[in-house]
């Protein structure tokens, strides 16, 4: 009895050329089995369908076609952007009530300049909401930009000791606002807002001055005439917090044209306004307005201009130039390669 075999081609066996799976070639093999010789175009037309087969499952440069790509590629996510760190402008606080509406409209002037950052307030003292409470409703990164004019106490221990109690956050401590160009332009413009600078007035003569910013500023030759400033501010028993203060004299006294300009404070050091009142007046100056080095209406600001013998500016409050120093002791903080922590202050905090 003869078995009839079934011989079913190897999946894995190498493709043969020469073999054709075409039935209408059986009928052209000899007797006996042996397959005939393929013709010319028959034996194109097998290579050319076996390449096309083979050539279908190759990558384009080495990636996959775009149709197979297509179909492999997950949905597109949007990307996610870091979010910028909080900027936390921290105010002394006062029980004036246009304190909080002053510092109010200068944030809102520094989220115009910049509408993607998040900008918050919180006070030291007085006023609310309180900078503990600030910091505890924040997540992530913060820059506490205090908008005080020295390295005076605050700065230099509270604010670290608030951003101490909030290890949730990542934070770090901006430089006061003062000295700097930009502060020195804010006290130029509320002084000619208040109308200082008007009329004739002659410079000063730096011909036998000690240093200007100092209690012991530009003395005259002769005097009469020539106009001086008294530069207020709150005051602090820290000295860095007075050389500021001096500095920022000495930047608003460049930018006065070389008016002397003469530091002087509500409490906790001295000269007090009216005592600098009275130290230029025996100099011989007798056109001697107050520039006030505050953020806000309140009671040292309220007292500092009750001393004016004239012009008395009101306080730096929305000033343009005030927003832009805000936003630039932030940006100080938060890309300076390396810290400070001269000073004392916890973090990545900018000397001035």
């Amino acid at each position: 009895m003869t078995e009839s075999i079934s011989h079913q081609p190897d999946p894995a066996a190498p493709i043969d050329l020469a073999q054709s799976d075409d039935p209408a070639a059986d009928g052209d093999r000899p007797a006996g089995g042996a397959p005939a010789p393929l013709g010319p175009a028959h034996l194109a037309t097998e290579i050319t369908a076996q390449l096309s087969t083979q050539l279908s499952k190759v990558r384009l440069y080495g990636f996959r076609r775009p149709a197979e790509a297509a179909r492999a590629r997950p949905a597109a996510r949007p990307a996610r952007s870091v979010p910028a760190p909080t900027l936390v402008a921290v105010a002394h606080g006062s029980r004036d009530p246009r304190a909080v509406h002053t510092v109010s409209a200068l944030l809102d002037r520094v989220r115009a300049l910049r509408p993607d950052l998040p900008v918050r307030l919180g006070h030291i003292e007085l006023n609310r909401p309180l900078l503990a409470d600030t910091l505890a409703g924040l997540r992530g990164e913060a820059v506490l930009v205090p908008l005080l004019f020295g390295r005076g106490y605050h700065v230099t221990h509270d604010l670290p000791a608030e951003l101490a109690a909030a290890p949730h956050l990542t934070g770090r401590i901006a430089a006061p606002l003062g000295p700097h160009a930009l502060l020195a332009e804010a006290l130029h413009g509320r002084l000619l807002e208040a109308g200082f600078g008007d009329g004739p007035r002659m410079p000063a003569d730096h011909g036998t001055s000690a240093e200007c910013g100092t209690c012991t500023g530009p003395r005259s030759r002769s005097g009469i005439g020539r106009d001086a400033v008294v530069l207020a501010a709150a005051g602090s028993r820290a000295a860095r917090s007075a050389d500021d203060i001096a500095r920022t004299a000495q930047l608003l006294s460049a930018r006065l044209g070389g008016i002397p300009v003469l530091p002087a404070f509500a409490s906790a050091a001295g000269p007090t306004v009216a005592e600098a009142v009275r130290i230029l007046t025996a100099r011989g100056h007798d056109r001697i307005a107050v520039a006030s080095c505050f953020t806000a209406p309140g009671r040292f600001a309220a007292q500092c201009a009750a001393a004016a013998p004239g012009i008395a500016a009101a306080p730096l409050g929305d000033h343009p130039a005030l927003a832009r120093l805000v936003l630039h002791r932030y940006d100080q903080a938060l890309f300076a390669r390396t810290a400070s922590d001269q000073d004392g202050i916890r973090a990545a905090t900018v000397a001035v």
